[in-house]
Parts: structure tokens; sequence; C-alpha cells
């Protein structure tokens, strides 16, 4: 197995649990702490120089997301959460089962509630507090509406998605050397996927279909 990115500081070393996948571009310095189950992808930065980071059970931070606090806080992402490509979170506290969408930024001491969704792009102010199972969108982030159960299922959904993907590698991910052409008659490999591992806009069209024929 690929050794780690992980760099002590003051005496501080990362803990990463066995059961975690923390790709091996990612870096992690200082008091961070990793739970099981959780995936952390490429290129992410979480940096516990300052104040501590702590990722919960069964929760990801997807590919070149930085994580950073000030002294006086603790960042923590609660179990399940859900962060998605290019994430900026800085001394806040994501509830558990809630989603930040791609490139969202989430400002020091700012709350996102349980099962909420944060939309992507969005800026939510220092301070601010997501209400539980609601989505949050705009700059700064306010209040939309309330999520529906279709969109909360889909979201537990897109979770389990990641924490498969950690099973994954871990059991079968490995640095290689390219290929310098496709053997003959290659196809294109479609990963195997989770029954319900659609994106969300494409989920709702379904169904919207579905509705419609009832009618």
């Amino acid at each position: 197995m690929t050794r780690l990115k992980v760099y002590a500081l003051d005496g501080v070393t990362p803990v990463v649990h066995p059961q975690a996948y923390v790709h091996p571009s990612a870096v992690l310095i200082g008091d961070v702490f990793v739970g099981p189950r959780v995936y952390v992808g490429p290129c992410a930065c979480l940096r516990g120089d300052f104040g501590r980071i702590v990722i919960e059970e069964g929760a990801n931070i997807q590919d070149t997301c930085v994580l950073h606090a000030f002294p006086d806080t603790d960042l923590v992402i609660e179990v399940d959460g859900h962060i998605g490509h290019g994430a900026m979170l800085h001394g806040c506290v994501i509830r558990r089962n809630a989603l930040v969408g791609i490139n969202a930024v989430i400002n020091d001491r700012a709350i996102v509630g349980e099962s909420a969704i944060v939309a992507a792009s969005a800026f939510v102010k220092a301070a601010f507090e997501v209400p539980p199972r609601t989505l949050v969108a705009g700059i700064p982030a306010r209040v939309v509406r309330t999520l529906g159960e279709s969109e909360l299922a889909w979201k537990i959904e897109a979770t389990r998605g990641y924490q498969w993907l950690a099973e994954r590698c871990l059991a079968s991910l490995q640095e290689t050397d390219a290929l310098s052409a496709a053997d003959a008659g290659r196809e294109a490999r479609r990963m195997p996927t989770r029954e319900g591992m659609v994106p969300l806009a494409e989920m709702k069209r379904m169904a919207r279909d579905a509705r419609e024929k009832e009618d």
C-alpha cells in the first residue's frame, strides 16, 4: 500500500483509522482525526496546524477540498457528512448527514444543520446557521426551501456510494505505470454503481416522468 502523505507538527501526528481511505496525494498536517469508512480524495488538504480537524465515520472529503481552522475552533464534519469537489471549509461544523456542494465555501463558526444541503458555489458566511433539512444557495447563502423526502434519500445514497468507494480503493487501488496503448478490442469500462447513484437533477427528472405516466 502506498504510504500516506501525513506530517507531524510540534509532535502532533494525524490519526487515520485503518478502515478509512486517504488518497496518497492528499495532505494531512498536525491535529487531524479521520474516522472509519471515511473517503479523502486526491489533492485534498487538511491542515490541523492551528485548530483541530475531525472527520467522523462515513464522511467523505472529495478532490481538492481545503479544510482549515483558527486556533480557538475545531473544524468538525459529523457522521455521513458529504463534502463536494473543491469545497473550502474554515473553522465550521457540518452536522450529521449534511452535504456541501461543489466549490462551496463555509466560513468560520458557521454550522450546516443535520441533513441540510449547501448548493454548489454557495458562500455560507461566518456564524451563519443553516437549518436542518433545508437547501441554501447563493452569495451569501440563504435558505431556499425545506428539502423533500426524495432529495434526502438521494443524499443518503450518494454518501453510501463514497463509503463503497473507500472500500474499493482500500481493496484494489494501486499506483502503476500507464499503458502506451490500449489492448486490442478494449471497450469503455463502466464502473459498477449502486442503485440510485444518479445526479440529483436526473433523479428529479425520473420522478417527474413517473408522475406524468401515472396521470
